[in-house]
């Protein structure tokens, strides 16, 4: 959603700094997205970012637009809206679906957590967020955390960093990612150990069936 920022003054229409990289980064761009996201606040009153990345363990993906509902994307000290291109993307940078407006995902997901770990029933929230925020983020330097595997071992729905890049895994075929759209899928020769960006409570709500809701790009393999 183009904003202005700095200080009210209106010289130029810029999108605001809520779009949700696979890397957990949160950048200013343009590009569109099907799910609305939430950390907490983490704006100040000139509508930037500061230095902290989250204020909250829960966090979570959204539907874009819930009961016809429009909020300020920013408001003063309340929560900072963030945008992510797909589900993988934001199960890659380390958020759950909503329990309150994606209450059916939400429940698909916590019956796969339970499933994936041999659980007699659907754990938590808080104790699924407090699991994800131990692998997402390295304590001393806020960075992204990431594991390494095989990748004809990864489930469908997992994102990698492919030669530098975000890509999707689907049928053991790789297809990167940018804000355009996911590329064509490409075969990688042979076994390959890559960096997995999703993290590994994630991963194995994954293989244990959870499918993610995919851009239409993802298709074309």
């Amino acid at each position: 959603m183009p904003e202005t920022v700095g200080g009210g003054v209106k010289n130029e229409w810029v999108p605001l700094q809520n779009r949700v990289l696979p890397t957990q980064e949160i950048v200013a761009d343009e590009g569109r997205g099907l799910l609305m996201g939430n950390r907490g606040s983490l704006h100040g009153v000139d509508r930037r970012l500061g230095t902290t990345r989250w204020r909250s363990k829960a966090w979570i993906c959204c539907l874009l637009d819930y009961k016809g509902v429009r909020r300020d994307p920013m408001p003063p000290g309340r929560w900072t809206a963030l945008f992510f291109f797909d589900e993988a993307v934001a199960l890659a940078a380390g958020h759950r679906p909503c329990a309150y407006c994606r209450r059916r995902d939400y429940l698909r997901y916590a019956g796969a957590w339970a499933t994936g770990r041999d659980l007699p029933e659907r754990p938590r929230a808080a104790t699924m967020d407090a699991q994800l925020h131990l692998e997402r983020v390295e304590p001393r330097t806020r960075r992204q955390r990431t594991t390494i595997a095989e990748l004809h071992e990864l489930p469908d729905g997992a994102m990698i960093s492919y030669d530098a890049v975000p890509a999707l895994v689907i049928d053991g075929k790789v297809l990167r990612w940018s804000w355009n759209g996911y590329a064509e899928p490409v075969e990688p020769p042979g076994h390959r150990q890559v960096v997995v960006l999703t993290p590994p409570a994630n991963l194995v709500v994954l293989k244990a069936g959870y499918a993610p809701l995919l851009h239409s790009s993802a298709a074309r393999n």
